[in-house]
């Protein structure tokens, strides 16, 4: 998809949620969703201001714009899947469930949801909303750019949270992705209760 008609979308089916998730691949943690409303006004500044896929921005920076993001939203919100629900129902289902919950919460409720990925939602939660998934939607919508930090800046700092409680696994480094230094960990002191068991470890 061209980013000039994924901006048309968000204007066309105002108000628009953008929504990502984050720690899809990590050995440690819940998976987290977010789901963002901007408004349209803001959508050219925040790009202009340098909102892109999390991942390809510093921890500095990204701080930075979950601060302005969550000043100029009209709404944004969190969702989670727990460890057992990922051991349980597998990380992809996990994954679309935690967008849901994030979704069930924004108020006011959407019109349309861009959704980062090549997966629909299910909707099991709440009324179906319209949706379009957007393949590497993080590079090609502010609004799932959006979400994607502002998952990843909660993310990352309940990790850093966690790592005070579980200790051994250099969680605040490596926010529960299999580093090298976390794999030897696990082999060494095994896994703690909130690791993913149906994760193999390589």
């Amino acid at each position: 998809m061209e980013r000039e008609y994924i901006r048309s979308l968000e204007i066309k089916n105002y108000p628009v949620a953008g929504v990502d998730e984050v720690g899809r691949g990590c050995l440690f943690g819940e998976v987290v969703a977010a789901a963002v409303i901007l408004p349209i006004e803001q959508l050219a500044n925040l790009e202009n201001l340098g909102v892109t896929d999390s991942k390809k921005l510093s921890p500095k920076r990204r701080e930075h714009l979950d601060r302005i993001i969550r000043e100029v939203a009209i709404a944004y919100t969190i969702g989670t899947a727990s460890v057992d629900e990922i051991d349980e129902i597998n990380i992809l289902a996990a994954s679309l469930l935690a967008m849901e919950r994030a979704i069930a919460q924004l108020q006011p409720q959407p019109n349309h949801c861009l959704i980062d990925g090549n997966q629909l939602l299910r909707f099991k939660l709440i009324t179906p909303i319209s949706q379009t998934i957007v393949i590497k939607g993080d590079s090609l919508s502010i609004s799932i750019a959006a979400a994607s930090i502002i998952a990843k800046v909660w993310r990352d700092r309940k990790m850093v949270e966690l790592a005070e409680i579980y200790t051994g696994y250099d969680l605040a480094a490596n926010k529960g992705y299999g580093t090298l230094k976390h794999r030897e960990a696990i082999a060494q002191i095994g896994y703690s209760d909130l690791h993913r068991k149906t994760f193999k470890i390589k």
